[in-house]
């Protein structure tokens, strides 16, 4: 039996498809699902494709941006972070090589519109023209352009240094630090390791108990970060792993990842910290733990 040629492309593609559905939804779940729903219609597709990279992304990218349109419709509780996915050594290498995964960038991305969302990643991270993301979105190309414009005054004026400009030493002593100063009570020397324009933000998706919106201020972040180590008793662990290209902290209970933390720095203090409960999301990150 002959091997199918759209086989081949399929394979060839698969990364661009992963990691345009998980940069658009947040999810790696549902990126694995658009990544088959892609491969269906792939298959489904009589006409000739002179293009399958471009005509496989239009078909990731409008169903990444249905599946994000069905969140937003049902209305998802509290914030809403990226899942976290393993970027360490031994991580897939689809997202292991894909910068546009870090998780500052990953925020910001969040918070952009979806129509945005997709442009620029189209356009600035995966190289196709505006003339192609146009057709592959139904807009016409001066809304593109519009589009990813707007989205990258916004990525460019993150403060957030990237991944790539972080000290992983340095961070991961800053991240000692504040646990140590909130296990400690230590109010004064949290406040000292914030950013005046530090934000905690946690997502439990409605499942685990978290704060609902964004804690903002050195204050009310080192109140809150106390409050919180005050709840780990005897059974809590935690380990160093990197997701996102950061390293994060994975705290578990009894034996079972309870959540998962980033510390976000600039200039040498904490601007983020970032906390993942939701169990719907832990899973790719469980794996990863077991599996090293």
């Amino acid at each position: 039996m002959n091997a199918d040629p759209r086989d081949e492309d399929y394979r060839t593609h698969r990364p661009l498809v992963l990691r345009l559905a998980y940069d658009i939804t947040g999810s790696w779940a549902d990126a694995e699902d658009v990544a088959q729903q892609t491969w269906v219609r792939w298959h489904g597709a009589h006409a000739e494709v002179s293009d399958p990279r471009a005509y496989l992304a239009r078909i990731a990218t409008n169903l990444a941006l249905d599946v994000v349109t069905r969140r937003e419709r049902d209305g998802y509780p509290g914030s809403f972070l990226p899942e976290p996915v393993p970027t360490g050594p031994g991580a897939d290498e689809i997202v292991e090589l894909a910068d546009e995964v870090e998780i500052a960038l990953m925020v910001v991305l969040g918070a952009l519109s979806p129509l945005e969302r997709a442009a620029f990643l189209l356009h600035d991270i995966f190289g196709f023209t505006h003339d192609e993301v146009a057709s592959m979105l139904g807009r016409q190309v001066s809304a593109v352009r519009q589009l990813a414009s707007r989205a990258r005054r916004r990525v460019q004026g993150h403060p957030a240094p990237s991944a790539s400009d972080v000290d992983e030493a340095e961070l991961r002593r800053l991240t000692e630090r504040f646990l140590v100063a909130a296990q400690e009570g230590d109010l004064d020397g949290l406040r000292a390791l914030l950013t005046e324009d530090v934000v905690f933000v946690g997502d439990g998706g409605g499942k685990i108990r978290t704060v609902r919106r964004p804690v903002e201020g050195p204050v009310k972040v080192a109140r809150l970060a106390i409050g919180l180590a005050s709840n780990l008793d005897e059974g809590s662990r935690y380990e160093v792993v990197v997701a996102n290209h950061r390293p994060a902290l994975a705290f578990s209970l009894d034996g079972a990842l309870d959540s998962l933390v980033w510390i976000v720095p600039r200039d040498g203090r904490i601007a983020q910290v970032l906390s993942v409960r939701n169990p719907d999301k832990l899973g790719t990150i469980v794996r990863a733990l077991r599996a090293g």
